[in-house]
């Protein structure tokens, strides 16, 4: 893309280009439209989250499940906690932290104290919210600052994670990555938490295949890798996961605490978790907007499809779930520069000619998003004990991030179809990644593609494929695609899944002022 003026050396037809972001629009307008007239539990506890209420009770319940629970055992939800919570601080004068405490004392009920006009309310309850907002500002100016003082590493930024358990293994772990040359640390979540319907609290030591999300983990590995940062002297960049019943809870938490990436995709959770697709999309469109608004990027879950279902017959479903995922994150108010759309290379290495195939499917991605820092996944489906051939399949990988400029390079480990990698492992990985980047870097800016040759061929021959799904998706709508298995080869039910319970319809006096302080649509 050059002053608007699309380019390809795919030789991809830009109206068909048009179109199928036309039909993707369509879809997440659809969408969009749909989940604006729900609340969601996970909603409002954000909202509380925002106010500063934070702790837990002795029997170890998250103050804000306490207030939003409250609520809803009441029937009183539909208007939304922000209400009730600012009328009870013109009534009684408590912070909304001094209330959740009455609350769990059971010394206080919400539904029971005398309503103030509702202007006056939404004015206290915006009020309220510009504190929390503020925060994020100070956040944002804080990353901005430090990057300019350390410098930005160049992309693809080499992503490694750590999934000790322990956070303060963690942090050892991640701090020698960055000194081998790691730019972004994405600290793996315990296995299972996406299902729990609450963000647990502190600094954890246990967990299971990965470390909790919590603020308290969130602070403690922030400071770590800004105090690492200043020793290599170049901004490191922390992720962390945004998904799941606690979607934009813990977008929240990532926000307060300036992480810089965080996977966010409904569809994953849909797909992956069985969460209910209305719950999560709901979740979604309010994570989405706080994300944005704290300039984090975004890391979307399309690489996951190809674990599922064959990458070189199903390829094409990446692509539309790209685009339809650009689309909503736009209509959230996420700039084009924080879509870490994914992808990954997952073909079967014994397939002839996967590596051009696996070359045109990336360059695709690359033209169709020529702002986004791309989310490039290494090869997981086909890794073995064969730790030789793994390391060559990484090393291919890599040679395919640079050469379409991938954003963000998640590396893979030769040992990681046998265990956890270890230190050892990981530095290889880097070193190899730093090595093909540096020998390969401008091969993009060198070399086109034979016209009508096999990879232009591919990947026309993709974005057809794309664009006919979203045809079919926008006439049934994105819900029931789900449900007809279009992505993944997976079928889920609307009305099916994990979470629907705490969906609810929005009542004639509800109000997010979240919404109204950070929404900026960019569509």
């Amino acid at each position: 893309m050059a002053d608007g003026v699309f380019e390809s050396k795919l030789g991809i037809d830009p109206k068909k280009v048009e179109r199928a972001r036309q039909l993707a629009r369509d879809i997440a307008i659809d969408v969009v439209n749909f989940v604006s007239k729900y609340s969601t539990v996970s909603v409002e506890r954000t909202i509380c989250r925002f106010y500063g209420i934070d702790n837990v009770t002795e029997d170890g319940i998250p103050l804000p499940n306490v207030v939003v629970d409250h609520l809803k055992e009441r029937g009183a939800l539909t208007d939304g906690a922000a209400v009730y919570i600012a009328n009870a601080v013109l009534q009684t004068g408590m912070t909304p932290q001094e209330i959740a405490e009455q609350i769990a004392a059971g010394k206080l009920d919400l539904t029971k104290l005398p309503m103030k006009d509702m202007e006056e309310i939404r004015a206290t309850a915006l009020e309220l919210a510009k504190k929390a907002v503020a925060i994020v500002d100070e956040k944002k100016e804080e990353r901005k600052r430090m990057i300019e003082e350390l410098g930005d590493p160049p992309q693809p930024y080499i992503y490694v994670i750590v999934a000790t358990g322990n956070i303060y293994e963690d942090v050892v772990q991640a701090q020698a990555a960055v000194r081998q040359g790691a730019d972004i640390i994405a600290v793996i979540r315990s296995t299972a938490q996406s299902l729990l319907d609450y963000v647990p609290y502190g600094a954890t030591t246990e967990g299971f295949g990965g470390t909790y999300a919590t603020q308290e983990n969130f602070r403690i590995m922030r400071r770590a890798l800004d105090e690492v940062a200043r020793e290599v002297k170049r901004y490191i960049r922390q992720t962390n996961y945004s998904s799941g019943l606690c979607m934009p809870e813990i977008a929240a938490l990532g926000a307060l605490e300036r992480l810089d990436v965080m996977l966010n995709d409904a569809l994953y959770g849909i797909l992956f978790r069985d969460i209910n697709m209305i719950r999560t999309m709901v979740d979604q469109y309010f994570s989405r907007i706080i994300l944005g608004y704290a300039g984090i990027i975004i890391n979307t879950g399309e690489d996951n499809y190809l674990t599922t279902a064959d990458a070189y017959e199903q390829g094409y479903t990446v692509i539309s779930s790209q685009l339809i995922n650009e689309q909503l994150a736009l209509l959230a108010g996420i700039p084009e520069e924080q879509m870490g759309l994914g992808h990954a290379f997952e073909m079967d290495p014994s397939l002839e000619n996967g590596f051009l195939y696996e070359l045109a499917q990336a360059q695709l991605s690359r033209e169709l998003f020529p702002k986004a820092p791309l989310k490039y996944m290494p090869p997981t489906r086909f890794m073995t004990g064969n730790i030789f051939r793994g390391l060559v399949q990484d090393a291919m990988f890599n040679v395919v991030g640079i050469w379409t400029k991938q954003g963000i390079q998640l590396l893979g480990m030769m040992t990681e179809a046998i265990h956890t990698p270890f230190l050892s492992d990981r530095f290889v990985a880097i070193d190899t990644a730093k090595y093909i980047f540096n020998n390969m870097k401008n091969i993009g800016d060198e070399v086109i593609f034979k016209p009508g040759g096999i990879i232009q061929r591919r990947a026309q021959e993709v974005l057809d494929q794309a664009i006919a799904l979203l045809e079919r998706m926008r006439e049934d709508g994105l819900f029931k695609s789900l449900e007809k298995g279009v992505f993944a080869n997976t079928k889920r039910q609307m009305k099916g899944g994990k979470g629907l319970e705490g969906v609810f319809e929005k009542g004639k006096y509800y109000y997010n002022p979240f919404i109204e302080l950070m929404h900026k649509p960019r569509i």
